[in-house]
């Protein structure tokens, strides 16, 4: 049994799950969400309880079952409460800018990066004298938000030697010793 498939799936109050035969529809408060779902999988629900089983021991459908519920149950939080990914630039002179959806970064490259943000996801910008620069996306779908924000850190992310890139609040980048501490001085 999937460990994390067989956990149920709490809905808070004002949002409302319709299952269709192969759609999942998850209504909440900040918006609505659409998942579709592999046939043969039933659901049980008990009060604010909702539970997945899936319809046999196959590999694929073991490995769907604690899927199905990840993506469940983020749909029930960004719908509720809004999934929120705060970023930072870590960076001599690096610079971000909100202008509309679209964000202009100055990232130590001889040019600005334009990058625009889909409509769904609402784009904001902090800097602060002394701290690093703060780019917030938020939303209601996780997958969507998590996919914006990947897409920002490959443009320039974080490198071990100096740690300077685009990097998650929070995220512990791994830091190598340079050149001169690997070899002894003669």
């Amino acid at each position: 049994m999937s460990r994390i498939g067989k956990l149920p799936i709490i809905l808070p109050k004002g949002v409302d799950l319709t299952i269709t035969e192969d759609k999942v529809t998850v209504k909440g408060p900040l918006g609505t969400l659409h998942q579709t779902i592999a046939p043969g999988f039933k659901f049980e629900r008990e009060g604010d309880k909702l539970t997945i089983i899936r319809p046999n021991e196959e590999k694929q459908s073991r490995a769907l079952h604690g899927l199905y519920r990840s993506l469940l149950h983020n749909m029930t939080l960004g719908v509720s409460q809004g999934i929120t990914v705060q970023m930072e630039l870590v960076g001599v002179g690096y610079r971000a800018e909100a202008k509309g959806q679209n964000l202009e970064m100055a990232l130590g490259f001889s040019h600005q990066v334009l990058f625009q943000i889909p409509s769904e996801v609402k784009l904001a910008t902090e800097s602060e004298k002394g701290k690093n620069p703060k780019i917030i996306l938020t939303g209601i779908d996780k997958q969507l938000i998590g996919q914006v924000a990947a897409k920002i850190r490959s443009i320039r992310p974080p490198e071990p030697y100096k740690g300077k890139g685009i990097r998650f609040v929070g995220e512990v980048v791994r830091r190598k010793a340079g050149k001169a501490a690997g070899k002894g001085k003669k």
